[in-house]
């Protein structure tokens, strides 16, 4: 058996990594774990959104299943088991520190210990209705949000304090298996950060490579969340800025997780404890001309996900498509607990290297958009099923950056991941049952109950 750290960071988009291929940003910390882990190449969030993705997380289960559609979880059922619970049940020391931001306050989830928890419930959110369609209202001042401002590291340094604290004067102590789950704020915007990580990227203020005159930025999913965010009133020099910023504050992310590894060996726990950095969904950064997340696409949707300790191999990279129910399952495993037969996921641990068979899904009922939409990775093909818009087939291998739908030219790939989505859930019916649920939730807000 063996202990687990696990870091999930907020918007991730791993391609801004060295990682995972950039060309100048500094994340030596991740390199590191992926030269004595696992790189796993295809790794997808539940859904791309903070607590829709963070609730599935927590629970095992599907977001449909549990109805966390997005950052309000008004009606949302509370008393949802956890993996936290579920590990504690079983004697394993189960930590939370930092942001939960799920369907529960971080108190009544039930780990072992809870430090400095934070964004514990979403608060009503009038714009997640979608039809009528909704604009969030003086969205584009969020373009003015970036620059130095090195106040705004210090919430999460303290709760990578409380973690080294915890590393150093508890966990030595104990003589069970233990999982600390530490959440960070960054690198999710306002991207603000310090003079010396401003200073690191002059080369950093650049534009996107691909902007919204590109095809797929013209599908009506990405048009809408360009509405609803008003991205068209960001001027070029604040694009440039929040790349720019964006880069720094990874590279804070990344000198987080060497003070957690550091703290590991100086604890002398390091030989014992898989280490696993993550994060729950990505960032778009301009790319179609969209910013932020609450899309299928691979910069909203995929998040990095390196792994080393005891039960992984050094040096390492799995093309088999994972995600954040895998890393969730990999907890169980590394102590020798049972999860619950009915929760979604496989340890990483037991992932193959290359599995062009393996699904994985994900999903978007939240702000920004009119319908839902659903998406079904499998090989090197994603299929995007849209209510009540054009579908999107993506060959990975060869259009990585998907500029070139080919839902059209290969109708029994689109068939074959049609099925392998109906075996998931029915699209249409979600659909509309997530459209009376977000309904019933503006009601509530709007009768103050």
């Amino acid at each position: 058996m063996a202990n687990t750290l696990l870091l999930i960071s907020d918007e991730h988009n791993p391609f801004y990594s060295s990682v995972y291929g950039h060309p100048f940003v500094r994340t030596p910390a991740m390199d590191r774990l992926a030269g004595n882990g696992v790189v796993y190449d295809g790794a997808y969030c539940p859904s791309p959104l903070c607590t829709p993705s963070r609730s599935a997380f927590m629970s095992g289960r599907r977001v449909h299943e549990i109805q966390a559609y997005s950052n309000c979880v008004l009606a949302v059922e509370p008393d949802i088991p956890t993996y936290g619970r579920v590990l504690a049940e079983q004697d394993v020391y189960s930590v939370h520190v930092g942001k939960t931001h799920v369907f529960a306050p971080s108190s009544e989830l039930g780990f072992r210990e809870t430090r400095l928890g934070g964004m514990d419930r979403g608060a009503g959110d009038p714009e997640i209705g979608r039809r009528p369609f909704r604009i969030r209202q003086a969205a584009a001042e969020r373009a003015a949000q970036f620059g130095v401002k090195a106040a705004h590291l210090r919430l999460d340094l303290d709760r990578v304090d409380a973690a080294i604290d915890w590393l150093t004067h508890a966990a030595p102590t104990l003589e069970q298996p233990w999982t600390l789950t530490v959440n960070i704020i960054h690198p999710h915007f306002p991207h603000y950060t310090s003079q010396e990580l401003w200073d690191l990227y002059p080369q950093g203020g650049d534009l996107p490579e691909y902007g919204a005159n590109e095809e797929t930025a013209g599908h009506p999913r990405a048009r809408e969340v360009r509405e609803h965010f008003q991205t068209d009133r960001f001027t070029e020099d604040q694009v440039r800025g929040q790349r720019r910023g964006y880069l720094a504050c990874v590279t804070f992310v990344d000198r987080q997780l060497a003070r957690l590894v550091e703290a590991l060996k100086e604890a002398r726990l390091y030989d014992d404890t898989n280490v696993i950095y993550t994060s729950d969904h990505g960032e778009m950064l301009g790319k179609f001309g969209m910013w932020w997340k609450c899309s299928l696409y691979e910069d909203a949707s995929r998040i990095p996900c390196i792994a080393a300790g005891p039960d992984f191999e050094a040096g390492i990279r799995v093309s088999t498509p994972v995600d954040l129910h895998d890393v969730q399952a990999s907890l169980f495993a590394s102590t020798g607990a049972d999860r619950p037969p009915d929760w979604v996921g496989r340890p990483l641990q037991h992932v193959p290297a290359a599995d062009d068979q393996r699904v994985v899904f994900s999903e978007y009922h939240g702000h920004g958009i009119r319908h839902s939409a659903f998406m079904v990775r499998k090989g090197k093909w994603k299929y995007m099923h849209h209510v009540d818009a054009p579908h999107q087939l993506f060959d990975l291998d060869q259009d990585p950056d998907e500029l070139r739908n080919v839902y059209s030219a290969f109708p029994r790939v689109a068939a074959d991941l049609e099925r392998e989505l109906r075996s998931i859930c029915d699209p249409e019916a979600e659909d509309d049952r997530a459209d009376r649920f977000i309904e019933a939730q503006l009601a509530s807000m709007a009768s103050g109950d």
